[in-house]
């Protein structure tokens, strides 16, 4: 069954679409996290509970529209390249691996739209979670959650270096150059 996938991946080149959708999206979940860490710890004094709360509630929703807005796009596209393709064989395409695909990728496509703004969530407030079962951190949980935020977007722009072939750490400062700016303008909106 999992060669079955792999070649249906194969033949839709769906494998560039997860990997893009993939950085985009987390790429979306980490600075949305960060600004929402940044924005805690300019207010101060926020309870871990809230943070937690917030944090999660955005993941949630940024998953969700992940998950949605990518399988409807996706099902649009499949289902039209499929019918070209019909056109073009002069031929239904049913019981092909083509019509399985056009099915099945859809959903793997917002699968991974939607974990990748959650799981990078998650990492980022691990912090918050280990606080608040009790665990003493070497930092205050914002500042470690603010330290995995760079980390993550910092990765990001390593794993995009390595995809376009360029040198990873151009591409990692640069998306954390744009970690900074955001940061930098949270802080300044507070003040």
């Amino acid at each position: 069954m999992l060669n079955y996938i792999r070649f249906l991946i194969r033949i839709t080149h769906a494998h560039r679409i997860f990997r893009r959708y993939f950085v985009v999206n987390g790429f979306d979940g980490a600075l949305t996290t960060l600004g929402l860490i940044v924005g805690f710890y300019s207010a101060e004094n926020v309870a871990v509970s809230v943070m937690i709360s917030a944090c999660m509630g955005a993941a949630i929703a940024l998953a969700v529209s992940g998950f949605s807005s990518a399988y409807v796009s996706e099902a649009a596209e499949r289902e039209k390249e499929l019918k070209d393709l019909e056109q073009s064989l002069i031929k239904n395409l049913d019981d092909s691996a083509h019509a399985t695909a056009a099915r099945l990728v859809p959903i793997l496509v917002a699968v991974v739209n939607g974990m990748a703004p959650l799981s990078m969530s998650l990492i980022i407030i691990s912090p918050l979670f280990l606080v608040q079962a009790g665990v003493e951190l070497p930092y205050r949980p914002l500042e470690c959650a603010t330290a995995l935020a760079f980390l993550t977007l910092f990765l990001l722009g390593a794993f995009l270096g390595k995809i376009s072939g360029r040198f990873w750490l151009w591409s990692s400062l640069r998306t954390l150059a744009i970690a900074l700016i955001t940061a930098v303008i949270i802080l300044s909106l507070e003040y």
